[in-house]
């Protein structure tokens, strides 16, 4: 049985990738793949229970190393029960979000090193990688302005400040540079008709299906 591919999909509040998500989920399945979709922080029962530490409370509630170490707990989960056995039994996988939110949001957000950021990854998670990371972009301000829109709370980390998102967005951008090969950068600023039609050619010429 051939393994799955892994898509994830990141970039600041407001952009647009739930949405986006499903409307992949659904071209795949169309296809006749397999999808799984899911999410970070989350996608596994312990996992949830973690995601719900990080995205409630106070701004302040966690030190950035703390954070660093709740998302990290949340992946382990996540990977061991939920991405790897999918993976395995060949399905696709579709995360909202994954490694590179904790790279921008606890690194180029926080302050953490990089460098550290990274080696715990790999101590963790060894070389595992997604196949394909979609970004998506938009102004700081446009993002805040949807997601304020939203309801349902999880809201900690939007209330953070403008300052703190702009390094957020200038983060991704950065990992998108440093990886051309597995990051893809995405328009958000455009109508969902046009970011599905670019996010379906991306991942037909890049993963070898047809969208």
């Amino acid at each position: 049985m051939q393994k799955g591919r892994f898509i994830t999909l990141e970039g600041g509040e407001g952009a647009g990738k739930s949405t986006q998500l499903s409307n992949l989920a659904d071209a795949l399945k169309s296809g006749g793949i397999n999808v799984l979709t899911t999410r970070e922080p989350g996608g596994a029962p312990g996992a949830e229970e973690i995601r719900e530490l990080l995205v409630n409370g106070e701004t302040e509630r966690w030190s950035p190393m703390a954070e660093v170490l709740l998302h990290t707990a949340a992946r382990a989960e996540h990977l061991a029960k939920t991405v790897w056995p999918a993976l395995e039994k060949g399905a696709w996988v579709i995360s909202d979000r994954f490694a590179d939110s904790t790279t921008a949001y606890q690194g180029f957000g926080h302050g953490i090193d990089l460098e550290t950021l990274d080696a715990l990854y790999k101590t963790a998670f060894g070389d595992f990688k997604p196949d394909l990371t979609l970004i998506f972009d938009l102004p700081v301000e446009v993002g805040l302005e949807r997601a304020g829109s939203r309801q349902g709370g999880e809201d900690r980390y939007e209330r953070m400040g403008t300052e703190f998102h702009q390094r957020l967005r200038d983060g991704f951008l950065n990992i998108a540079a440093q990886e051309p090969d597995r990051c893809a950068v995405i328009d958000a600023t455009a109508n969902i008709e046009t970011v599905t039609q670019a996010i379906s050619k991306i991942v037909s010429d890049r993963l070898g299906v047809q969208l």
